[in-house]
């Protein structure tokens, strides 16, 4: 099974801030975690917190997970396991430091620009019924 680490503008941007120390150790460890997920699942959800969104329609749930990389840095990201194309996806959203930022403003944010197009798709069902 192949692993994609796909990565946002906004993660490029906070790993752009961090010194050279910081890059390489959360570099490493999303390394070491992708390349560990296809023989070890259960290791690597355990280090997850899953990040829920109250509402998401037709059953959604949200793929969003928060990872401690190093002692001060977190990440945002979602795995998408593809078993059609047999895939595993890693998508970095942010990072940020676990003191500087409200991980619930991040999250919201991203999830709110995600999630907008299945709001707008339960909309027009509930329009068309």
């Amino acid at each position: 099974m192949d692993i994609l680490i796909e990565s946002t503008q906004s993660f490029e941007e906070d790993i752009a801030k961090l010194d050279e120390k910081d890059r390489v150790a959360v570099i490493e460890k999303i390394n070491h975690y992708a390349s560990l997920f296809p023989d070890h699942k259960a290791a690597v959800y355990r280090q997850l917190r899953h990040l829920h969104l109250p509402s998401l329609p037709n059953g959604y749930e949200s793929s969003l997970y928060e990872l401690k990389v190093s002692p001060p840095w977190k990440l945002i990201l979602a795995i998408d396991e593809d078993p059609i194309f047999e895939q595993i996806i890693f998508t970095l959203f942010r990072v940020f430091k676990r003191n500087s930022a409200d991980p619930r403003k991040l999250y919201q944010s991203i999830a709110e620009s995600l999630y907008q197009e299945f709001k707008h798709q339960d909309r027009e069902l509930v329009k068309l019924s």
